[in-house]
């Protein structure tokens, strides 16, 4: 364990924010979940909501840049597919 009153510290804050990204992360694919079970229109306008989240997640480095693209593509696919 950590010695010093400033590594003890940073341990406190490190733990603080995994267990705020585990929150904002679990959030966020449940709401994806949930976006997929929708049928429709109902898709579509809970389809931004969702991308929001997305991108609140690689803004705060929770997943990467590249990885919240790639989940909006996918899930604006979906969305215009069941829109039709």
């Amino acid at each position: 364990m950590a010695n010093h009153k400033a590594t003890k510290k940073d341990a406190r804050q490190a733990a603080k924010r995994a267990e705020r990204n585990k929150y904002y992360g679990k959030t966020t694919r449940n709401a994806i979940r949930d976006l997929k079970t929708q049928k429709g229109d109902e898709m579509g306008k809970k389809f931004p909501d969702v991308a929001s989240m997305i991108d609140k997640l690689a803004k705060r480095g929770v997943i990467h840049k590249k990885k919240a693209a790639n989940l909006k593509s996918k899930l604006a696919k979906k969305a215009n597919a069941a829109a039709k």
